[in-house]
């Protein structure tokens, strides 16, 4: 047996090829689905099937288009009913490929529906695909699908960790969701293990009841990425094949009216329609200038995610890159979301118009300013973080937060506001939020509010 593991630390995900004598299983893919195909394609396997632990909150499913160029036979938890054609995975029924044999384990609580699935060669149990279930360290988060429905869920999820804590030791665990992942209830670190060191590791299988198992995952509720609503219902339908991802080029005088359309930002009545500007050139870049009106997510592993959570979902987007950025990672960080509706990339050049950036940072240079009279302080951490260190003086307000409800009002334009988060990522975000509603904003970039304090 090989196992091959595809990672997406943008989305804190990994998906898997499991080959066993030629015969292929592969497990949650993403829309992008060329890479998973193109792997098989190189080991002369034969897709055989495609297993889904659930319906995902975080991504569109590749499944169904895998299925289909492929021939494999589409595995889904029973009681996720999705509109296409697909097999139903029931507790313990088991699905053979001669001496491959896959058992499905109900295992509710990420979502109702979900199911784990052990692999058995020669009827042997070797591995078992969890999903969103038992994780490494960890566990999938209860509450995605709405707090009336997260203590049922979490009492659920208790049982489902220590019906899969009862395989044999040895036994590999793979699940889906680890390390930078927004649907994990605790930070998972590594993300394979074996049944073993999770029994003798994993803190929250030392829970002994499942009421104290759900005070503990819903303790410290983290926020849950605005687009995560979509991806259940696009994942029932069938999500349409990735798109190209070509994108034309514009110039400044193109500009105008590709960002057009619709009411202007934050104005009364904005339905989303208009087109977005998103800068994805470096934080270094965007301090020297951005575009008017325009959002700055720089082009890193998690900017889907971002961009997802911050705009409106599916509105029309112009990309602001530098000259020889390549787009196509943007391209594809947002497609696997659902969201196709980039329209063009517009690059400056030297003599273009930009307007204001904001100031950026290192630790020592941001000290020397919070001693400086007239500042202001924005931590737009989220909100357990907050909780576990604080930063006296600070007007709180986590950065996706600050793109729906707007800048808070204690914060006075003709002062300097200096932000700060974790790292820098998210500050630099929120500078460019302060920047396009006119306030002087400035970055700690490089380090966070626990070396601040």
């Amino acid at each position: 047996m090989e196992l091959i593991s595809f990672r997406t630390p943008g989305l804190g995900d990994q998906s898997y090829l499991l080959v066993h004598e030629g015969k292929g299983v592969l497990v949650d893919p993403q829309r992008d689905i060329d890479r998973f195909l193109d792997a098989a394609d190189e080991r002369a396997v034969d897709v055989r099937f495609v297993l889904e632990t659930h319906l995902h909150n975080d991504y569109v499913s590749g499944g169904p288009e895998v299925a289909r160029r492929t021939g494999a036979e589409l595995v889904l938890p029973a009681g996720a009913a999705p509109v296409y054609r697909h097999t139903p995975a029931f507790h313990l029924e088991e699905i053979k490929a001669d001496d491959l044999t896959l058992r499905p384990i109900h295992t509710p609580g990420h979502t109702p529906e979900h199911t784990s699935y052990l692999v058995l060669i020669d009827g042997e149990p070797v591995a078992v695909f969890s999903g969103g279930s038992l994780l490494v360290a960890s566990a999938g988060r209860p509450d995605l699908l709405g707090p009336e429905r997260a203590r049922s869920l979490a009492r659920l999820q208790y049982g489902s960790l220590h019906r899969l804590a009862g395989l044999p030791r040895a036994v590999g665990l793979y699940p889906t969701h680890g390390e930078g992942s927004f649907c994990t209830t605790t930070g998972a670190g590594r993300f394979t293990s074996t049944i073993g060191d999770e029994v003798d590791g994993n803190p929250l299988l030392g829970i002994g009841d499942p009421e104290g198992f759900a005070d503990r995952l819903l303790a410290e509720p983290m926020p849950i990425p605005a687009f995560y609503q979509y991806m259940g219902p696009a994942n029932i339908r069938g999500g349409e094949p990735m798109p190209a991802v070509g994108i034309a080029e514009i110039s400044a005088a193109e500009l105008p009216a590709a960002a057009a359309a619709g009411p202007p930002a934050g104005a009364d009545g904005d339905d989303g329609a208009r087109a977005r500007l998103v800068d994805i050139r470096p934080r270094t870049v965007q301090a020297a200038g951005l575009v008017p009106g325009s959002v700055g997510i720089e082009l890193t592993d998690d900017f889907g995610s971002w961009a997802g959570w911050l705009l409106p979902y599916g509105a029309p987007i112009v990309l602001v890159a530098e000259a020889g950025q390549d787009v196509t990672e943007a391209v594809v960080q947002l497609a696997r979301i659902g969201v196709d509706s980039v329209q063009a990339v517009y690059r400056p050049a030297g003599g273009d118009q930009l307007g204001p950036g904001y100031e950026l940072l290192d630790l020592d240079g941001f000290r020397q300013r919070l001693g400086q009279p007239d500042v202001q302080l924005l931590d737009v951490r989220m909100p357990n973080e907050w909780a576990q260190v604080g930063w006296p003086g600070a007007v709180q307000r986590f950065v996706a937060d600050l793109a729906s409800e707007g800048i808070p009002d204690e914060l006075d334009r003709r002062r300097p506001v200096l932000v700060a988060c974790g790292s820098g990522r998210r500050a630099a975000i929120a500078a460019s939020l302060l920047v396009r509603a006119g306030y002087q904003a400035v970055v700690l970039s490089g380090a966070g509010v626990a070396e601040l304090t």
